[in-house]
């Protein structure tokens, strides 16, 4: 999991089907205080996020398409969660 801000979003004319009615969207990786890594993702968006949003990101292949309720999905990257804030334990 990873955390990121949403910087934008995609948008194409031709995608695979799993991605029909769904947001793709650009997030700017970050550390747990939400400072930018400058670093970039591209991931579907299963939860409604929109821009300068900060989101959860699950970035493992398996997960999103059981998350997509797909098994065969071209998947790698999907926005699980909106963050609120993000709390340290120790």
């Amino acid at each position: 999991m990873m955390l990121g801000i949403v910087c934008g979003e995609i948008y194409s004319t031709i995608n695979h089907p799993v991605c029909n009615g769904r947001k793709l969207l650009l997030v700017d990786l970050t550390d747990p205080e939400f400072r930018p890594s400058g670093k970039y993702v591209i991931g579907i968006d299963a939860v409604g996020a929109g821009p300068g949003q900060h989101v959860l990101i699950n970035d493992e292949g398996n997960g999103g398409r059981q998350i997509l309720n797909d098994p065969q999905a071209p998947v790698r990257t999907v926005i699980v969660g909106i963050v609120d804030s993000v709390q340290s334990t120790t």
